[in-house]
C-alpha cells in the first residue's frame, strides 16, 4: 500500500525546490566525456576467417571503452559520438548505457550506417591464413560511417555538457577518421577549458588513408595541446622516430603528464618534473585488443579520484590486465575495492603479483 501526499509549496518553498532540482543536475552531471567512434564488432571464432560460420556480437570502439572502465570506476561519463539509424547503432547505445555511461551525447545519422569491424582470432594451429594462439586481426568498416561525420557543430549542440566535465577524452583515430572530425578536435583542444583534456595517441595508418602525410603534424600539435597524454613506444618510434620514455619527455615538454607505455611490459609516467616507472602484472595473455584503452580508463579514473601517479599506473596496469585476459574490447573490472586493495600494496609484493590469481589471495598492504 503506497501513501501519496501532495504539499503545495508557497514562496520559499518553492525556491528551495527549485535549488534541490540544481543540486540534483549537478550531481548528475557526467564528470568525463569521451569522444569518439564506437564500433560493432563482429567476433569470428578461432582459426582462419573464412572457417569461421558464426560470429558473436560485441561493442567497441577506443571512447566508448574508455567510457565503460570510467563507469565501473564509480566516475560517471558520457560518450559523445554519431551512430548510424540502424541495428548496430540501437545495440551500440543500449550496450554502453547498460554499462552505466551516459548515451544522451549520442547523435542518431539518418544516412550514414553505424562503424563496423571483424575480428579475426587465431587457434595457432599452423593453417594457412591462421593467426597464433593468442594473436587477433581487425577488419575495419568504417570509411563514410555516422561517425566520420563527427564536426565542431556536434560540440556545439553539447555545449552545456561539455562545460560541467572535469576531463574530455579523446584518440587519434577520432581525428583521423575525416576533416570534419579532424576539426573537432582541434576545436576540443582550443575549447576554454575547465577541466583536463585527455589524449591517447591511438596512431592508425589505415584509418588516416589519403591523409597520412597530414598525420605526423596532426598528432604532434594534439600532443602538445593536451593536459594528459597516452603513448605507446611502438608507435612513437613508428611517426615520431623514438619510443625512449625521456627523448619523448623532451620532445613533448608541454603536457603536464605524459604517459609512455613501453615494450618492457612497464610504464614510465611524467608529472611535472617528476618521473616513476611501473611494471605490468604477470598474466597469460588471452588477446590484446583493447588493453590500451583500458590502461587508459583506469588510469583516469584514478586521476579523478585524486591519487597519485604510481597509484594512477597501478590502476591502469590493473584495468588492461583485465583486458588482457578476457576476449571482449571493453574490460570487465574485478570489484573497485580489489583494485584499490592491490593498487595501494608496497613495490616488492606489487612486482610479484599473477592476474588474476591475485585477486583471490589475501595480500594487504
Amino acid at each position: 500500500m503506497f501513501l501519496v501526499v501532495i504539499v503545495h509549496l508557497e514562496g520559499s518553498d518553492r525556491k528551495h525546490e527549485r535549488a534541490n532540482k540544481v543540486t540534483q543536475a549537478t550531481a548528475t552531471r557526467p564528470r568525463a566525456i569521451t569522444v569518439g567512434e564506437g564500433l560493432a564488432v563482429l567476433i569470428a571464432g578461432a582459426g582462419p576467417l573464412e572457417q569461421s560460420a558464426r560470429f558473436d556480437r560485441g561493442a567497441g570502439g577506443a571512447e566508448a571503452n574508455v567510457a565503460v572502465v570510467l563507469a565501473q570506476l564509480d566516475v560517471s561519463a558520457a560518450w559523445l559520438s554519431r551512430v548510424g539509424d540502424d541495428g548496430f547503432g540501437r545495440y551500440l547505445v543500449a550496450e554502453l548505457s547498460a554499462q552505466g555511461v551516459d548515451v544522451t551525447a549520442v547523435a542518431v545519422d539518418p544516412i550514414r550506417p553505424t562503424g563496423l569491424y571483424i575480428k579475426e582470432r587465431g587457434a595457432g594451429s599452423g593453417a594457412p591464413n591462421d593467426l597464433g594462439a593468442d594473436a587477433s586481426r581487425m577488419h575495419y568498416y568504417r570509411t563514410g560511417s555516422a561517425a566520420s561525420a563527427l564536426s565542431p557543430a556536434d560540440l556545439t549542440d553539447r555545449a552545456a555538457l561539455l562545460a560541467g566535465a572535469d576531463l574530455v577524452h579523446f584518440t587519434g583515430i577520432t581525428t583521423a577518421l575525416s576533416e570534419s572530425a579532424t576539426e573537432l578536435t582541434r576545436a576540443l583542444l582550443g575549447r576554454p577549458r575547465r577541466g583536463l583534456v585527455s589524449f591517447d595517441l591511438n596512431y592508425r595508418p589505415a584509418v588516416w588513408g589519403s591523409r597520412i602525410d597530414e598525420a605526423t603534424d596532426e598528432l604532434d600539435a594534439h600532443i602538445r595541446g593536451a593536459d594528459v597524454v597516452f603513448l605507446g613506444t611502438d608507435e612513437a618510434e613508428e611517426i615520431f622516430g623514438t619510443g625512449e620514455p625521456a627523448a619523448l619527455r623532451a620532445s613533448f615538454p608541454e603536457p603536464a603528464q605524459l604517459i609512455v607505455k613501453n615494450d618492457k611490459h612497464t610504464v614510465t609516467g611524467f608529472d611535472g618534473d617528476r618521473a616513476i616507472e611501473v611494471p605490468a602484472l604477470t598474466l597469460e595473455i588471452t588477446e590484446r585488443i583493447g588493453a590500451g584503452d583500458a590502461f587508459a580508463g583506469g588510469y583516469l579514473a584514478a586521476l579523478l579520484h585524486g591519487a597519485d601517479l604510481r597509484t594512477r599506473l597501478r590502476y591502469g596496469h590493473l584495468c588492461a590486465a583485465a583486458a588482457l585476459t578476457a576476449t571482449g574490447d571493453s574490460a570487465k573490472l574485478p570489484p573497485p575495492e580489489d583494485i584499490r586493495r592491490l593498487a595501494r600494496l608496497p613495490d616488492d609484493i606489487w612486482a610479484t603479483l599473477r592476474y588474476p590469481a591475485a585477486l583471490d589471495e589475501t595480500i594487504s598492504a
